[in-house]
């Protein structure tokens, strides 16, 4: 129980901020809207999209898309902390270090969960059908995801602490290219072969393929299995690093 208690203490310690500054989650949706906006009726005019709705395959992309960035700014913000004193403030507490990383990790989660109703909720009128069920389902998937991206980011940043520019150089070195590589924004069946051979060992190409079926009310577990199961790996590995790491920094 300590755990889950430490976890809800640094959950409700890391979300205060954004209570008192709701601003910030509601200007960041400016960039899904602007993919929206702009990307979306390329992508709508392609006749290789599968599905019933273009909408249906571009939109579950686009939450994928929040997620990833929105988790993997976890770091940002441990790096703020440190420069404030506030990281070495919680770091003396008696919280299981591994509580601090899945409670900072969820603080992430929760804006993302209100962005993703918005877009959702803004695509309706535009021919988007949501499937209750698969729409929460898929957004449990995202949060087991946004652990382990966070945890991988808190991560990065105490490994690059005192040189930001190594942790905005890894990050988006790695980020764009699983983007691409995930078939997010552009399918990929129509791509060269090299690209389509380091999609199929890209864990987000099965969490976007799971996100897919599931917006679109399929629950297929041949489909929706494998996206579990890459999240779940994530979380795994994030949060072993991330606990190894943080061990390490304090010793």
């Amino acid at each position: 129980m300590s755990f889950v208690s430490d976890t809800a203490k640094v959950f409700v310690r890391e979300s205060r901020p954004t209570l008192y500054d709701p601003f910030t989650p509601v200007f960041s949706l400016v960039q899904p809207l602007v993919f929206l906006g702009l990307l979306g009726p390329l992508v709508a005019a392609m006749p290789t999209i599968p599905g019933e709705s273009p909408w249906q395959w571009f939109v579950p992309g686009i939450v994928v898309m929040v997620a990833l960035f929105g988790t993997a700014m976890t770091g940002s913000n441990l790096q703020y902390e440190m420069t404030t004193g506030s990281h070495e403030r919680i770091m003396v507490s008696p919280l299981s270090r591994s509580a601090i990383m899945v409670g900072k990790a969820l603080k992430e989660i929760a804006p993302l969960v209100v962005q993703a109703i918005v877009i959702v909720l803004v695509m309706l009128p535009f021919g988007f059908t949501l499937y209750p069920l698969g729409a929460i389902l898929g957004l449990a998937i995202l949060a087991v995801l946004g652990v382990g991206i966070g945890a991988l980011s808190y991560s990065l940043a105490l490994v690059s602490q005192g040189k930001e520019w190594l942790f905005w150089g890894v990050q988006q070195s790695l980020l764009f290219p699983l983007l691409i590589l995930s078939g997010m924004m552009l399918p990929l069946e129509q791509g060269p072969d090299w690209m389509q051979t380091i999609a199929k060992i890209n864990p987000l190409t099965y969490i976007v393929e799971a996100e897919r079926a599931l917006f679109s009310g399929d629950y297929s577990l041949t489909i929706v299995g494998p996206g579990i199961a890459a999240a779940v790996a994530t979380a795994i590995v994030g949060l072993a690093v991330g606990i190894l790491t943080i061990r390490r920094e304090t010793e």
